[in-house]
């Protein structure tokens, strides 16, 4: 009897998923406000992650800027005050090292105040075929790539919990999807992110009451940064992406709650198919 019951209740919420989703493709979601919500975004300090900070600053969030090059860093705040006249913060971190992920996540907690939107964008990516990869570099990724969402989480996820509210954002990619040439260290620490995030919203979910929300963002690759001269086979069906495109597109999902954002949406059939 337990089993019928519980084989109802998937096909019960498979059903309301997929006529929810039908129905949002008509209609759109309601998108929340984030003016004076305290953002942090690691990998800020050039391509997507500046996007980020630029669009959310348009939209009145206080901003918290991470990454690894402090010149990179400080010109996007540059670019984000002459848009805006919010509160930015720039903190130069190595995301890979976990010592100095928490001794800056303090410093941002004491400083600026707790974290209510987390923002996994930093990343790496070698490109180079599995066995012209150094071990030095393979292990890099996943601290970059994969770790550093372990320790950021830990670091801000408690007064996200006593507050019971809060946003986390994994910026994974559709590497994390999809083994890909080129990508095993890439693909291999995109993949656990995904699960990182998928496996804590679960945790966080076990409590009823749980207002904490949760993001997985995986785009195709984009024109320039990390991917620049990198080709796709089907432009039509996947096409290589706009860094602008792309921050709106995670913008709007943040701000509609979205649990998954795949871009373009034709990687929802590409997924299907695989």
């Amino acid at each position: 009897m337990e089993k019928i019951l519980d084989t109802l209740q998937i096909l019960g919420k498979t059903l309301y998923y997929l006529s929810e989703s039908l129905v949002y493709m008509i209609i759109s979601k309601r998108k929340k406000s984030v003016a004076g919500e305290i953002i942090l975004i690691t990998g800020a300090g050039s391509g997507l992650g500046r996007q980020l900070a630029i669009k959310f600053a348009q939209l009145g969030a206080v901003l918290v800027l991470w990454d690894i090059n402090e010149e990179g860093n400080m010109e996007t705040r540059r670019q984000v005050q002459e848009n805006s006249g919010v509160k930015v913060f720039t903190y130069t971190c190595d995301c890979g090292n976990r010592q100095e992920v928490y001794s800056v996540a303090n410093q941002v907690k004491e400083e600026v105040g707790d974290v209510t939107i987390l923002i996994n964008n930093a990343g790496m990516v070698t490109g180079k075929m599995f066995l012209d990869i150094p071990d030095h570099m393979a292990e890099k990724s996943l601290l970059i790539n994969t770790l550093s969402h372990f320790w950021t989480y830990k670091a801000f996820l408690p007064a996200m919990i006593e507050a019971n509210r809060g946003h986390l954002v994994c910026i994974s990619s559709a590497a994390g999807l999809f083994g890909c040439t080129r990508l095993t260290d890439y693909s291999a620490s995109k993949f656990a992110a995904c699960g990182v995030l998928e496996s804590l919203l679960f945790e966080l979910n076990m409590n009823e009451k749980n207002k904490i929300k949760t993001t997985i963002i995986c785009p195709y690759f984009l024109t320039t940064g990390m991917f620049e001269g990198c080709t796709t086979k089907n432009p039509f069906l996947l096409p290589l992406l706009d860094r602008e495109y792309v921050a709106q597109t995670t913008v709007n999902a943040i701000l509609e709650e979205d649990f998954y954002a795949l871009i373009p949406k034709t990687l929802y059939i590409a997924l299907m198919i695989k």
